[in-house]
């Protein structure tokens, strides 16, 4: 029998449904698969087993009665520590932010809670979820389950580590330039930045988008299904609209899908990260797609200036600080931050500029294809004490040229594994489609999920 802990949402809610399984019975699970790897991971802040079980009994009692709040009442979750609990302080990752309890539930949090999702941890990220990485100056180092000695990514970096490690199906993150996809890629999981605006959040900021981190594509769809409700507070969120969020039947045969190979700055695609992309694109096209190679939406220089614009808004923040909370924010965060320093005004103007500029080719991108393929991230791992893939925080984003482009531009967008390298890590694919085509990148996420075939074993605690 498959331990709960590895039952996807659907398959919890079935085993609910048909009292073959019971919330209580499910929490337990995870609560054993918690014990068992957090220690080595550290993927949690704010564990709260004895309220999960609370909020685990009162589900039993609804399914017990034939009245369950909806597919998801009872499903373990975890909620990123920058998505506000009620209760609960927002660190920020950071040790210097003032431990002040949240007043109430930041929509995706509370969409989740009147779903009935036992919510039982936040999950860490590091300093102001500014990192590709599980390093943080308030929390314990976060580890990637496939291999201790590596980085799970980030900002997302706890929900990534608790999804591969079997935390239970469904984990909240948010992504500015990849913190959702960019985890899910180096963890072998699941990772979807909606439409921006298709998940209301509060506070609201250019780019910022929350998904769903999950183990399988239906997962991260049934959670769409909570997530992408209406709240008042999000003035730039879109207005309610029914997706056949479950709908995950699609085919790619007839489809112009362009493969993106170069991200036109930072890194260069590992050569089995390439390979395995390439191989994944092929599988499009021997199920009737036509793949078209498309060039680059970002270059070296609107890479800079979003840097600009980051360091500067960075150090607005951060330069407010006295010089005792400066010196304990974490350094390499601190010294990028600095930077922003010597950043003109016209230089950060530039610089949002950038992101406007992606915006306009994102667009452009998209009249002439209906979904894009591209490697998620270009390296394969890094070590765990790392705050980037170079550990440089003269060059911070080398690794977003694939991601950060959907955030300027509002696209959809997913990772899922297409493969592992010969030395074990997980290797992510990214589909991308145009603005506001959130259940068209799932469907084909959802077919080369099953044209792909089981995913390797999970990693054992």
């Amino acid at each position: 029998m498959t331990d709960p802990a590895d039952m996807g949402a659907a398959e919890l809610a079935a085993g609910f449904a048909a009292r073959t399984l019971s919330p209580s019975e499910a929490w337990a699970a995870v609560e054993r698969r918690v014990d068992a790897w957090e220690p080595r991971i550290a993927a949690l802040y704010a564990y709260d087993p004895e309220g999960a079980r609370r909020d685990a009994a009162a589900s039993t009692e609804r399914w017990a009665r034939g009245a369950p709040l909806g597919p998801l009442d009872g499903v373990p979750a975890t909620v990123k520590e920058l998505i506000a609990t009620r209760g609960v302080p927002v660190p920020r990752g950071c040790a210097a932010t003032p431990l002040v309890p949240a007043e109430r539930d930041a929509p995706p949090a509370a969409r989740l809670r009147e779903a009935g999702a036992v919510i039982f941890a936040k999950t860490t990220c590091p300093d102001h979820g500014m990192l590709t990485s599980g390093l943080s100056s308030f929390h314990p180092l976060t580890r990637n389950p496939w291999d201790l000695a590596t980085n799970p990514g980030g900002s997302s970096a706890g929900a990534g580590a608790a999804a591969a490690a079997g935390y239970g199906p469904i984990h909240l993150g948010t992504d500015i330039g990849g913190s959702i996809r960019l985890p899910a890629a180096l963890t072998g999981t699941v990772g979807f930045k909606p439409s921006h605006g298709r998940v209301p959040v509060s506070p609201y900021y250019l780019g910022r988008c929350a998904g769903p981190m999950t183990r399988s594509v239906a997962d991260a769809a049934l959670a769409m299904a909570a997530l992408s409700r209406p709240d008042p507070r999000d003035d730039t969120a879109l207005p309610p609209s029914d997706v056949a969020w479950g709908a995950l039947d699609g085919d790619p045969r007839g489809l112009r899908i362009g493969l993106m190979r170069d991200a036109g700055c930072g890194l260069p695609v590992d050569p089995e990260v390439a390979a395995a992309v390439a191989a994944a694109a092929r599988v499009f096209a021997d199920a009737g797609a036509e793949i078209v190679a498309v060039d680059p939406v970002m270059t070296p220089a609107l890479l800079g200036g979003l840097d600009d614009f980051w360091r500067a808004r960075a150090w607005a923040e951060i330069g407010a600080m006295t010089a005792d909370e400066r010196a304990s924010v974490l350094p390499y965060i601190r010294t990028w931050a600095e930077g922003g320093s010597a950043v003109s005004g016209v230089a950060a103007v530039k610089g949002y500029d950038a992101t406007n500029e992606m915006r306009t080719r994102c667009g452009r991108l998209f009249e002439g294809v209906d979904a894009l393929l591209s490697p998620t991230i270009p390296v394969l791992s890094y070590p765990a004490e790392w705050a980037s893939p170079l550990d440089d925080p003269a060059r911070p984003f080398e690794h977003i040229g694939f991601t950060v482009p959907w955030n300027m531009g509002e696209q959809p967008a997913v990772s899922l594994p297409c493969g592992r390298a010969s030395s074990g890590p997980p290797i992510g694919l990214q589909i991308v489609g145009p603005r506001f085509a959130d259940l068209a990148v799932l469907r084909l996420a959802a077919f080369y999920e099953r044209a792909r075939g089981f995913h390797p074993a999970w990693p054992a605690a």
